[in-house]
């Protein structure tokens, strides 16, 4: 994602083409996924009757994204490299699947990315390069370097990797569901989208921060717009989207439901999930929760949150904790 002052949907840049993804490449990357990773569970919870919480936090690497870099990296013909830009949770999954098989891989951070996630990466076998100010000089030269780009949400494989937590969900919750997932680049809600197209009894909600609503303007605009941007606990849901990404159109065909919470709304969400389930989650990965326990979510069927991720600082997780 990138932010508004320098989304080059403003000054007339060509977007990047990317391919849609169908529902072949959701078998495709099932398959992947599942010779990968084990299945996560399905909690109960007592938010609503039948309630479950997807928890995608019992990932090796603490996130859902670790689906989409599997499915992108298994994807990849025979000697390719692979190259990607990010400090986050799409940076640890990219650089655990890279290391699991074998891919040479290059991850770029910027100058200024956090050193503890810096850190990580760089206990993994990946070419790490540090380069610029922010993110947005990160990705830009990533896409200058010889390789595969994979984007943490505009790429067909890692949309499709994302959708296999529905996959997953047809063995896990029977019968009608109202699945809600938190949205930043669109990659999970476009790949649950994917899903969507295969039943005929799935509801979507999808779940922005209040501060970074790229997704919702895109939908409603029927294409990427640029948006104002501001600083959020749910760190992994600001930003602006990539021209010309795929996600917006990919998530509009399941008429999903999107909404938005603030971050006071989050942080009593990720307080809520620590003293009713004893789970650390991360400001992204606790915004459905937050959209349900603030109203804002019509169930239909049974209910089914997606847990995204658990990769919080110890200060901002005893901010959260702590209010």
């Amino acid at each position: 994602m990138v932010s508004p002052s320098t989304n080059p949907a403003s000054d007339g840049a060509t977007p990047r083409p990317v391919r849609t993804p169908t529902a072949a490449d959701l078998r495709a990357a099932a398959g992947r996924v599942a010779a990968a990773l084990d299945p996560t569970p399905v909690l109960p919870t007592a938010l609503a009757p039948g309630a479950l919480l997807k928890a995608e936090t019992l990932q090796p690497t603490g996130s859902f994204k670790i689906r989409g870099a599997v499915s992108a990296i298994a994807g990849l013909t025979d000697g390719a490299r692979a190259v990607t830009a990010s400090a986050g949770n799409h940076g640890l999954g990219f650089a655990h699947a890279a290391a699991r098989s074998g891919v040479d891989a290059t991850v770029v951070v910027s100058e200024h990315a956090s050193p503890a996630k810096v850190a990580k990466l760089a206990s993994y076998p990946v070419d790490l390069v540090r380069h610029g100010a922010d993110y947005d000089a990160a990705e830009a030269h990533a896409l200058s370097l010889p390789g595969r780009f994979v984007s943490p949400y505009n790429d067909p494989d890692v949309i499709a990797g994302q959708g296999t937590i529905g996959v997953e969900l047809d063995a896990q919750a029977e019968g009608s569901l109202t699945v809600v997932a938190p949205v930043g680049g669109g990659g999970l809600l476009a790949g649950l989208a994917l899903w969507a197209s295969t039943r005929e009894d799935v509801r979507l909600v999808g779940v922005e921060s209040s501060v970074s609503r790229a997704v919702s303007a895109a939908v409603a605009a029927g294409r990427v717009v640029p948006v104002e941007v501001g600083d959020s606990i749910a760190d992994g849901l600001v930003g602006n989207l990539e021209p010309g990404s795929v996600t917006p159109a990919l998530i509009a065909t399941a008429e999903p439901v999107l909404t938005h919470v603030s971050d006071a709304e989050i942080r009593s969400a990720m307080r809520w999930l620590f003293t009713e389930h004893g789970l650390v989650a991360e400001g992204s990965g606790a915004a459905g929760v937050a959209a349900v326990l603030a109203g804002r979510v019509e169930i239909t069927g049974r209910l089914v949150i997606v847990l995204t991720g658990r990769n919080v600082t110890i200060d901002t997780y005893q901010e959260a904790l702590g209010q």
